[in-house]
């Protein structure tokens, strides 16, 4: 059922000492639904990212937004000036790798406890979020996943390292993934290499390509694109309808 009713809530992932702040949203209808992680921008679990979770819940998923700055910024939530910019980019850089799969996983743990799940994941990020979610493909729980013009997958991991593109032999699921081919961040060199190396593995995948800028997604920022970011979203329902 389409736009059905939700519920939201606040809640804390427990992880080791770390309790991680999350925004979640599900069906009010009884039954078991699958759920979607959602990875936030480098600008926090904000009005953007929570509309984002809302919506998928109305498709008929549990979806969940951990924060992921939550080891130095928790609470972090700003909106898209160049100060904000400058401070998500600031805490972007203080991530890892291992610690945004840690995280990941321990948001995976906490979904498996609730009663209203059904045992099927997907993940949809954003910005450095699609990034982190290409990341988080190649964990053994993830069956689908939206890379939202993640930068920077095929030059870097956080917290250094081999690429991030050199783990895509290890992506467990599905990948979708949506770029513009007019966003300076990353150059469309760069998003054939990823096509390629998905081609290579032969990971199921499909790459879409709009004639736009970055963040083209979110209708808070001047590079909103609402044709793309409609087509995209069919592509996104399609997608987690295979969870």
């Amino acid at each position: 059922m389409i736009n059905q009713p939700i519920h939201t809530a606040n809640v804390q992932i427990p992880h080791g000492e770390l309790q991680i702040e999350a925004y979640l949203a599900y069906p009010q209808g009884e039954g078991t639904f699958p759920a979607v992680i959602v990875i936030q921008e480098i600008f926090g679990v904000n009005s953007h990212i929570r509309d984002v979770t809302e919506r998928i819940a109305k498709e008929g998923y549990i979806a969940i937004a951990p924060a992921i700055y939550q080891r130095f910024a928790p609470g972090f939530d700003v909106g898209y000036t160049p100060e904000a910019m400058k401070l998500g980019r600031q805490y972007k850089d203080q991530t890892t790798a291992t610690d945004l799969l840690s995280d990941i996983q321990a948001t995976l743990n906490y979904l498996k406890t609730l009663p209203n799940l059904k045992p099927k994941f997907g993940t949809i990020g954003f910005c450095f979020g699609g990034h982190v979610v290409y990341l988080a493909a190649t964990l053994p729980d993830i069956q689908a996943t939206a890379c939202f013009y993640g930068a920077g997958i095929a030059t870097m991991t956080p917290g250094g390292g081999a690429p991030t593109i050199t783990r895509t032999k290890d992506i467990q699921g599905v990948l979708y993934g949506f770029f513009g081919t007019e966003d300076p961040l990353i150059p469309n060199e760069q998003v054939d290499q990823i096509e390629t190396e998905l081609q290579t593995h032969q990971i199921p995948h499909h790459i879409f390509r709009y004639k736009t800028d970055h963040g083209f997604f979110c209708d808070q920022r001047s590079t909103y694109n609402s044709a793309a970011a409609q087509d995209a979203w069919t592509q996104v329902k399609q997608l987690f309808q295979q969870l």
